[in-house]
């Protein structure tokens, strides 16, 4: 075979025939699923494509065990709407980006997911239930897959606790497949909440915002979900909520949320915590709604999508005060918070003069809380002369080029798709 090759295997042994061909023939590939991240990263300069999306299937769905497998091509519609039918969830609410890094058209697809398992779990997703669910990484109990060196591999089980060796299933979610091309996954599910409601607290601005958040999460209310949208964004959703809007989830048995929710609106609501503001209760219909816009980010699809785009984790108490330290006067700078101001979204104007696409700020603010950000979304010459990922101290750089090493000592799965060289 000569010139540009594009893999599609359908079984396990075509796919260990193609990565061993790249091996043969020291030829760097991209790995892809259904497409849908592949702006997310630094842009890469391969020729082939090693494409796993008909590595597909639920394999294995036991409900009394909370435990599913299933190929990484397998579409995250089809898994949501298997554990719907058994009243079932990923805890960690995996987000569905594809509208937001393809700057366009939330409702393009219908309204139905566009990406798959094994990239959700590759770029370690979760949504606004990570405050209380974990990460992604969290919740997979096993990985089989190949690595670069042309040699399968089998890590974790069916069980949370299993005896089978290195917990390697933690490294390889969130490597954006640098190491290995999986081929089957499994994680755990956990039933989901009877009912939910969300407590609305409208005019906040962002000093009100870390107030809130952080008297919210506090309390033995079991929140669930923790967010602040400046007005701008929350009209699409919410109206006119004036400066913006605090949302408060509580979820779980009917009862048991009515009694948390009648006790956190008694502490946060009207003249409590500072100024007057209005507080109001979504049903069990709405939130869900509204929460899922929210887990996919797509507030921000409103925004001009050339728009340099971070995901930016701090330490939630400094999520407000960061984010306002980042906002720029007479900018188009537009920011959001989520995991109880862990999690912040910030859109750089894009008509600023920063050639960085707002990095040196960006890199600063974490120096002083800790913390990383990722540059998620922007244009490819931006993403490949600027750090999307965090920068590593040296030690750390060096631990993470010795993996790669262990995994594709030849550097063929996703060439520096994460850091330059490797």
């Amino acid at each position: 075979m000569s010139g540009a090759q594009a893999f599609r295997p359908e079984t396990d042994d075509q796919l260990l025939e193609a990565v061993r061909w790249l091996v043969s023939e020291d030829a760097p590939a991209e790995l892809v699923g259904r497409g849908t991240k592949r702006r997310f990263g630094r842009p890469m300069q391969t020729e082939h494509t090693l494409d796993l999306s008909a590595l597909a299937g639920i394999r294995l769905y036991e409900p009394d065990e909370l435990v599913l497998s299933a190929g990484p091509g397998t579409p995250m519609a089809d898994i949501e709407a298997a554990l719907a039918e058994a009243r079932q969830m990923l805890a960690f609410e995996p987000p569905d980006l594809s509208a937001l890094l393809a700057g366009g058209d939330p409702d393009a697809a219908g309204g139905q997911r566009r990406d798959s398992l094994g990239g959700v779990i590759a770029c370690n997703l979760a949504g606004p239930r990570r405050v209380t669910a974990g990460a992604a990484r969290d919740h997979v109990l096993g990985v089989e897959g190949v690595g670069g060196h042309a040699m399968v591999f089998k890590t974790g089980g069916r069980v949370v606790k299993n005896v089978t060796g290195y917990d390697l299933s933690k490294l390889l979610t969130g490597s954006h497949g640098t190491l290995a091309a999986m081929t089957h996954l499994t994680v755990k599910v956990l039933p989901a909440p009877e009912t939910e409601a969300t407590l609305v607290l409208s005019d906040t601005d962002l000093a009100d915002a870390g107030r809130l958040l952080t008297t919210g999460m506090a309390e033995p209310a079991a929140v669930s979900g923790a967010a602040w949208l400046p007005g701008r964004l929350a009209a699409g959703s919410f109206g006119d909520v004036g400066a913006g809007v605090v949302l408060l989830r509580l979820e779980g048995f009917a009862a048991s949320v009515a009694d948390r929710q009648a006790a956190l609106a008694g502490r946060l609501g009207a003249g409590r915590l500072g100024a007057e503001r209005s507080l109001t209760v979504l049903d069990a219909e709405a939130p869900a709604d509204r929460w899922r816009g929210l887990r996919d980010a797509l507030p921000l699809t409103v925004l001009n999508a050339d728009a340099p785009l971070w995901r930016i984790s701090v330490p939630p108490s400094a999520g407000a005060w960061i984010l306002q330290a980042l906002l720029r006067p007479e900018t188009d700078d537009i920011g959001l918070l989520d995991w109880g101001g862990g999690l912040i979204w910030l859109a750089v104007d894009v008509a600023a003069p920063e050639g960085d696409a707002g990095e040196t700020r960006v890199r600063a603010a974490l120096a002083a809380v800790g913390g990383h950000a990722t540059l998620v979304r922007a244009p490819d010459p931006i993403r490949a002369a600027a750090p999307v990922f965090q920068p590593q101290p040296s030690a750390l750089a060096a631990l993470t080029a010795r993996v790669k090493e262990s995994f594709d000592p030849k550097h063929l799965l996703n060439p520096g798709r994460m850091y330059a060289g490797i």
